[in-house]
């Protein structure tokens, strides 16, 4: 991978998950604690180190609670601060980082630097306010400590059931995220029908939802009418069903899901694989989607636009991996 596309990857996913929780208490600018507590959650080696140092994401919301309080009171100001919500991100818009974080972010990959998360972590705890070593002696360790830990081997590497590997004649894509969540929780989210359209975001309702999940099952689904922010969309009549079948269920481990259009027979199914594995502070789930290639002449006039595929293809697999986690925060 091109330290470009790190870089891009890196700003990405920390960027949906600090100001995820930025948008919990109602703000619009994601600061360095909130870059924290999406470092907490990331599912690289940085976000192992946090975790495999016994910071999870409720200790670390807990101590950003506290530092805050602290602050204030080192000036002489009582106030509560409003009790946290649900993340409303993505029905919402507007948000940007604070300048010290987004510089931050930008030193992270300055010369030398590598610019993913565990380069963000680095920069993160030697940031002057010290706010966040602050935080890490709130929670019981040092930057030090922290550090030490991000240079120890990962042993903590969680062994994923590997992802379904690129078959012949099929177009693949893959991507890994972190859930805060032990695996069974995460597999019983996974497997149950009606949760689809929280992570699928093609899919708006499912009809029958409620019947047994079982493989070879079929559910017939709708298109979204419908962004989170509400603004409506646009939907071609042949494009608003969908036909979901469960297609291997091997909990808690594996669990694969086939949607199609049944209203357009040239399109072609795409395959959903999960494969989920323990790891420390919770479950590292593997997400690939896969469907079949054209043939013939429409093959050949699709290789210029096999760019701009793979970065769709990537786009909703960050968007899937993200609604998961998302679940369980």
């Amino acid at each position: 991978m091109s330290k470009f596309v790190r870089v891009a990857q890196t700003s990405q996913s920390l960027s949906l998950a600090a100001m995820e929780e930025a948008s919990r208490l109602g703000l619009r600018t994601a600061d360095i604690e909130h870059l924290f507590l999406a470092l907490v959650i990331n599912d690289k080696a940085a976000g192992r180190a946090l975790r495999d140092i016994g910071i999870d994401l409720d200790a670390a919301r807990r101590a950003v609670e506290e530092q805050h309080a602290a602050q204030l009171a080192s000036l002489g100001i009582e106030a509560s601060f409003p009790e946290a919500g649900r993340i409303v991100f993505q029905e919402t818009d507007g948000y940007e980082w604070s300048k010290r974080a987004s510089d931050l972010i930008a030193r992270s990959a300055d010369k030398d630097k590598a610019g993913d998360a565990a380069a963000v972590l680095r920069e993160l705890v030697a940031e002057p306010s010290g706010m966040i070593a602050d935080i890490l002696e709130r929670l019981g360790t040092t930057p030090a400590a922290l550090l030490a830990q991000l240079d120890a081997p990962d042993s903590s590497t969680p062994a994923t059931t590997p992802a379904a590997a690129a078959m012949r004649g099929r177009i693949s894509g893959s991507t890994e995220t972190f859930v805060p969540a032990p695996i069974a929780r995460v597999w019983d989210y996974l497997a149950e029908p009606t949760n689809i359209p929280h992570w699928e975001m093609s899919v708006g309702s499912i009809e029958n939802a409620r019947q047994d999940a079982a493989v070879s099952g079929v559910w017939t689904g709708f298109a979204r009418e419908r962004r989170p922010d509400g603004k409506p969309v646009k939907v071609k009549p042949k494009f608003r069903r969908r036909r979901i079948e469960l297609v291997a269920a091997h909990g808690p481990e594996r669990i694969a899901w086939s949607f199609a259009y049944p209203d357009a027979p040239r399109s072609n199914p795409a395959l959903y694989e999960f494969s989920l594995a323990h790891t420390s502070g919770g479950t590292q789930v593997s997400i690939t989607t896969s469907w079949s290639r054209r043939t013939g002449w429409r093959r050949v006039a699709g290789l210029p636009l096999r760019p701009i595929q793979k970065f769709i293809v990537w786009i909703t697999l960050f968007q899937t991996g993200g609604a998961i986690s998302r679940a369980f925060r």
